[in-house]
């Protein structure tokens, strides 16, 4: 069982087609799932065990960062880290992620990247990414790009990236200065389907989130979650009205066929899948060894998408 590698974009580093995304182990007290800090240790290295050499965190997410910096720091140049920028620097307990105002000013950009650095026991960070997707105006009022050319120049980031959403996200591609984009993506939120494949054309690397739309079609979720951040359909209405349990094939579950679809997308670097349940851990990183879709069953799900 092996998991594909692919390059990041114009960056030339190698990673893993799946990447974990570390928001799941923000705390109990930050309304994450309950995980102990001994368990949440056991499953990081058992991520690099498997070969996932991708680790998305953020100041946003409670204990992420501290918990990859202690159980992961001694493995530092065995996987790409990831974290976000724009951040309150000191997230009170209690507060779920990405809930409260952030701040983009070239003050706070630094301040955050320096607490990221402690936090993660490391000396850079290979990617930081503007979080929450702000407008190009903000940013150039902030002075946002300026400090993170810095800090690159600094050698404290190596690259640097947009968390990006709509309405904004084509905005930051047409900017011309990311090396990066994590893009919102799956079967069940396709509508930036087009703009992964334009980010890519145009030399950057594309990490895609909610590539497993937080699991809502396994068997023990049931439809009874939501993608994050989708403004369409329901999932389990778009998923009935594209008629896609017709392009099953045999053994393969809903899950593991939205997770392949992401997968399947030309454009994609690596998705990024969370979870603080290592046995969903060890079933994605199963599922993402078996790689893309075969290709008349990936052009069969894009025509029902309407994405052909």
């Amino acid at each position: 069982m092996t998991l594909p590698i692919r390059v990041l974009g114009g960056t030339s580093v190698e990673v893993s087609a799946l990447g974990y995304g570390a928001m799941e182990l923000r705390g109990a007290d930050y309304r994450g799932p309950a995980i102990s800090d001994e368990d949440a240790g056991r499953l990081l290295n058992e991520l690099l065990d498997s070969g996932v050499s991708l680790i998305d965190t953020s100041i946003d997410y409670g204990h992420s960062e501290e918990l990859i910096g202690r159980y992961l720091g001694s493995r530092r140049d065995e996987f790409f880290l990831a974290s976000k920028c724009g951040c309150q620097l000191y997230l009170p307990p209690g507060v779920p992620p990405t809930s409260v105002a952030h701040d983009y000013g070239a003050a706070n950009i630094r301040a955050g990247v320096e607490q990221s650095l402690i936090r993660l026991r490391t000396d850079r960070l290979d990617l930081v990414q503007v979080h929450v997707s702000p407008s190009p105006s903000v940013m150039e009022a902030a002075g946002t790009i300026e400090e993170l050319a810095s800090l690159r120049a600094e050698g404290k980031v190596r690259f640097i990236g947009m968390s990006g959403t709509l309405p904004n996200l084509p905005d930051h591609i047409e900017m011309g200065v990311f090396d990066v984009f994590q893009i919102p993506y799956s079967a069940l939120q396709p509508e930036c389907d087009e703009l992964i494949s334009r980010a890519a054309k145009g030399g950057a690397g594309v990490l895609i989130r909610g590539g497993a739309a937080r699991g809502t079609a396994s068997a023990d979720k049931n439809w009874t979650v939501q993608p994050l951040t989708s403004s369409g359909p329901a999932a389990q209405d778009r998923w009935q009205a594209a008629g896609l349990d017709e392009v099953l094939e045999k053994g393969m579950s809903r899950h593991e066929f939205i997770l392949r679809f992401t997968l399947s997308h030309p454009g994609l670097s690596s998705t990024i899948v969370g979870s603080s349940n290592a046995a969903h851990v060890r079933s994605n990183v199963a599922i993402a060894s078996r790689g893309p879709l075969p290709d008349d069953v990936y052009a069969e799900a894009r025509r029902r998408l309407g994405l052909a």
